[in-house]
């Protein structure tokens, strides 16, 4: 997960306790990592976090609720991520991407899983990894 607008640390705090409250049990959480924004031009310097989480949810009905949980700390329209021919970035309070779900291998319009560019950026990867060990 990445905040790059207002209060990022409490929005990647609040983001995670929404996550253990509404989709499962949260059993790991990374350091927080600082990076620059990737894919698009902004002033605002992003805050990452990777969680690992216990859930009984589909990967289906988990996109649906962390988009939900998105909504809840102000993410609308105007931030989310735009899908045509290309993929446009910016500014947002939260944006909370699945990267891993078990084994699974999903490649929907809506939902990939594993997240096709994770290994392409240092912001997931290292914190990722952290959780893994």
């Amino acid at each position: 997960m990445g905040s790059n607008l207002g209060q990022k640390e409490e929005h990647i705090a609040k983001a995670i306790a929404l996550i253990e409250e509404q989709i499962g049990h949260v059993e790991a959480q990374s350091a927080l990592y600082y990076s620059e924004p990737w894919g698009f031009a902004s002033d605002n310097q992003f805050v990452n976090a990777v969680v690992r989480v216990t859930t009984a949810l589909t990967p289906q009905r988990l996109l649906r609720a962390t988009q939900h949980i998105e909504r809840q700390l102000g993410k609308t329209r105007s931030h989310a991520t735009e899908r045509s021919q290309t993929t446009v970035y910016h500014d947002r309070p939260i944006d909370i991407d699945i990267l891993l779900y078990d084994r699974l291998t999903i490649d929907t319009p809506k939902l990939k899983i594993p997240h096709p560019l994770m290994q392409e950026r240092d912001f997931v990867m290292i914190p990722l990894r952290e959780i893994l060990l």
